[in-house]
């Protein structure tokens, strides 16, 4: 099933509720990216928001942890709203612990990898996790360049999830806009991640509405 993520770090954060109501209409989880300044470019938000943002809607929140040992934030996440968090494969040195602890938290679990790692640091690990994140666009500011190059890791992952009879979801994370959700579509994703082209829009709930319809056909 096609999911559309909507990336509040694009969103006027002095606004939150009202852009996360906003977009309810269209999008069917809400993501947070979680960083540290070290992993993360940027030093972003955590549990507390996080928790005062669980009180303004009933969507899916998705943390998306760009954190040194992100495992001690799991209990803290669960207890403010989170449903799922994702990983990124670069920052742990052992996922099956690192899954198992989140698990035990009462957290859904996905892997992520960023542009330089291969696809096979998801495969090794498709039969553990809820969600695999490729993300799709360099570590800068917002509403990063979308790199074309990364979408032969989509497929590779898509195909291996049907080779196995697997049920986890493919989500592409940066740059993603109108034009080229369709080719992450057409690769393999059933999930978009958006951010600036939703937030940064005249009526964020018709991108939302237009990026949804895409992502719908995966």
């Amino acid at each position: 099933m096609g999911k559309l993520s909507a990336s509040i770090l694009s969103a006027d954060l002095a606004n939150l509720a009202d852009q996360v109501k906003a977009v309810h209409g269209h999008a069917d989880v809400i993501h947070v990216d979680v960083m540290d300044g070290r992993v993360g470019p940027w030093l972003t938000i955590g549990p507390v928001v996080v928790a005062s943002l669980r009180r303004h809607t009933d969507r899916i929140l998705h943390g998306h942890l760009l954190v040194d040992g992100p495992e001690r934030l799991f209990d803290e996440l669960a207890e403010s709203g989170v449903d799922l968090v994702s990983l990124h494969v670069e920052a742990v040195e052992d996922t099956g612990p690192v899954i198992a602890k989140a698990r035990g938290a009462g957290l859904g679990i996905g892997l992520a990898i960023g542009p330089a790692t291969g696809a096979e640091a998801l495969t090794a690990h498709l039969e553990e996790v809820d969600d695999v994140t490729v993300v799709t666009g360099p570590p800068a500011a917002p509403g990063p360049a979308f790199l074309p190059e990364v979408l032969p890791k989509v497929e590779a992952v898509r195909n291996e999830i049907e080779r196995r009879g697997l049920s986890a979801d493919v989500a592409v994370d940066g740059g993603i806009g109108l034009d080229n959700a369709r080719r992450c579509v057409d690769a393999g994703a059933n999930v978009l991640v958006a951010g600036a082209a939703i937030f940064g829009a005249d009526d964020p709930s018709d991108a939302a509405r237009a990026l949804k319809a895409i992502v719908e056909a995966a």
